[in-house]
């Protein structure tokens, strides 16, 4: 409660450093913010012609299934290879004040959460122009889904940000990480493929439950399941404690490793 209480007391240090992340992501480029819309487009094109054209797969409309997982997942990863620097990188500003150290890796996780909120307004974009249109009975749950992935980036990026300050190597051995945990997760293919002996492995990755809530919202269009919602919430708010316990506890040290 103490740290929560000292959070909001510096909440507008928070904003300012989303504000500032958020302008600083493409300053100085020809496209500026129109690059938040390329990026995930560009893989979209790539992965769509991959697996529609070079190796065919049987999921219809196979665009849509892969952009709604691909979005979410680009946020993740940015959360997780991305945010483990949200400390290192500010080792001139951490040696010279003092501020709640919690307000680094909050600050880019909610920076890239609101670049992903922009990022879905192309995705509604391409389900409606599409003619594959949304079921607006199911979609007032996606800000729920998207909630339970902010917990968990959030939880993730505290304890990789704190133990990057002691690691520097972290970064690179996430960005591999990242790579293999992408292809473990069911965003370019169904669970159902997987053999039944190893399916129930697939669920340890806490990514699963919450792309196929996402998947259930927008491409299937009916709700999800509960089981699979509520597995994904008590995940996202574990990690999120145990990222804050494990912050909490590595910070002590943070200027004299810096």
């Amino acid at each position: 409660m103490r740290t929560i209480k000292e959070l909001f007391q510096y909440r507008e240090m928070i904003f300012s450093l989303i504000r500032k992340d958020l302008r600083g992501r493409y300053k100085g480029s020809v496209l500026g913010i129109l690059w938040t819309f390329i990026n995930p487009l560009l893989q979209l094109a790539v992965y769509t012609v991959v697996f529609s054209v070079l190796v065919p797969t049987n999921i219809d409309k196979f665009y849509i299934f892969l952009f709604v997982g691909l979005v979410p997942w680009l946020f993740f990863n940015t959360s997780l290879v991305g945010g483990s620097t949200s400390v290192v990188s500010q080792e001139n500003l951490i040696k010279k004040i003092y501020f709640p150290r919690q307000v680094l890796p909050i600050s880019y996780v909610t920076s890239g959460f609101v670049n992903m909120l922009l990022t879905f307004l192309v995705i509604f974009a391409v389900l409606i122009l599409s003619g594959f249109g949304v079921n607006v009975k199911v979609v007032w749950a996606l800000p729920l889904v998207m909630l339970v992935e902010y917990l968990l980036a959030l939880g993730i990026a505290m304890i990789t940000s704190a133990l990057t300050v002691y690691l520097r190597d972290l970064e690179y051995i996430l960005g591999i990480l990242a790579m293999c945990w992408m292809y473990l997760t069911p965003i370019l293919y169904e669970v159902d493929i997987i053999p039944e002996q190893y399916r129930k492995l697939i669920y340890f990755n806490p990514m699963t439950g919450v792309i196929m809530c996402y998947r259930d919202i927008l491409y299937y269009k009916q709700f999800p399941h509960l089981g699979t919602l509520g597995l994904a919430t008590v995940v996202g708010v574990v990690f999120l404690i145990a990222g804050f316990v494990i912050f909490e506890r590595l910070q002590k040290h943070f200027v004299e490793e810096l």
